[in-house]
This record gives structure tokens, sequence and C-alpha cells, in this order.
């Protein structure tokens, strides 16, 4: 089971999980690729976004954590 916390570098999410990055996209993190975004925390990202970090810790924990194909 992956469990992502505020502390969990985003590119550590999308190198286990990539299937989340929709989840990022929907909050206006468009530039997943470059090294800005995916070096900060899923609690930087919250704040640079305006975004409430429990809830999308839930999204993302439960997108991580679904069985893939």
């Amino acid at each position: 089971m992956i469990e992502i916390k505020r502390d969990t570098i985003i590119g550590e999410i999308l190198d286990i999980a990539p299937h989340t990055a929709p989840i990022f996209y929907g909050i206006g993190m468009h530039c997943l690729g470059c090294p800005s975004a995916r070096s900060e925390t899923v609690e930087q990202a919250c704040m640079v976004h305006g975004v409430d970090c429990d809830k999308l810790l839930e999204l993302v924990n439960e997108e991580a954590n679904k069985p893939q194909a």
C-alpha cells in the first residue's frame, strides 16, 4: 500500500503512481515535468495552488492505491 503524506515529493508520487497525474493537473499543476513541480512536496503544492491539503491527500492516496491493469 502506498502512503502519500504532506511531505511526500510530487516527483516521487509520479514515479510510483503516474496515474495520479490528472489529479495534480486538476489543481492547476500543468507543468508536472518541470524540475520545480517535481521537487515540491504535496503541502507546498497545495499552498501555491490554494488547495485543501487533506482533501488532495485523500484523492491522491485513493487513486494511488487503485489496482492497475
